[in-house]
């Protein structure tokens, strides 16, 4: 299992925090991009982005929480990240948005929230490297983690059996040293809070990979 780090909910400010992540074991800088329309809460400017992140020596796992994912697509392709991953429910052009995404050479991925139906994904699964389990709400870090997203997970792997396909499984929400060991089976566990609101990056990280 690889760990992705959400800087969202730190204790230092975005840069102090980029910079820890930086420092440490972790396999991503997770980036979640909220515009205060898809979810309560605006986190950003692409101005703000591409200089927050511009120098970053990580691959970058971008979440967006976004409607219209499609229109940020060119200007972070510009940070070469490894991931883009947008929400089914955000935009009407799931296949263009995913077909822009490709056209950068960026990973895709789709994100579903703790109600959207899985079955939803099935046209797109063939497509996308990676499908991003939310278990919580997306919009706020430090939420708990929900266990029914257990099922969920165990759900999409037999999906991806069944019919064969490559995906990587990403979960992001309540994501500590006691949920991690819910979902062993996980591609790639973000995990935010818990390490970010602690003085010691390594140590929380540490402790994760430790209860996989």
């Amino acid at each position: 299992m690889e760990i992705s780090v959400s800087y969202l909910s730190s204790k230092y400010d975005p840069k102090r925090t980029i910079q820890m992540i930086e420092g440490t074991s972790a396999n991503y800088i997770h980036v979640d991009l909220m515009d205060g329309g898809f979810v309560p809460h605006k986190n950003f400017s692409i101005s703000e982005v591409l200089d927050l992140l511009g120098d970053h020596q990580k691959p970058l796992d971008i979440h967006l929480m976004v409607f219209d994912p499609i229109i940020y697509i060119h200007d972070l392709a510009s940070l070469h990240p490894r991931y883009i991953t947008f929400h089914l429910e955000a935009t009407k052009d799931i296949v263009g948005t995913i077909e822009e995404i490709r056209k950068y050479g960026i990973g895709v991925g789709l994100s579903i929230k703790p109600n959207t139906d899985l079955y939803e994904l099935m046209p797109y699964l063939s497509f996308v490297d990676l499908v991003l389990i939310m278990s919580v709400e997306p919009g706020a870090g430090g939420q708990a983690f929900l266990p029914t997203s257990v099922n969920r997970l165990e759900e999409l792997i037999k999906i991806r059996e069944e019919n064969h396909f490559s995906f990587q499984i990403e979960m992001d929400g309540g994501i500590n040293k006691d949920t991690i060991s819910f979902v062993p089976t996980l591609d790639i566990a973000v995990s935010g809070s818990f390490v970010c609101q602690s003085e010691d990056f390594q140590k929380r990280i540490d402790e994760l990979k430790n209860r996989m």
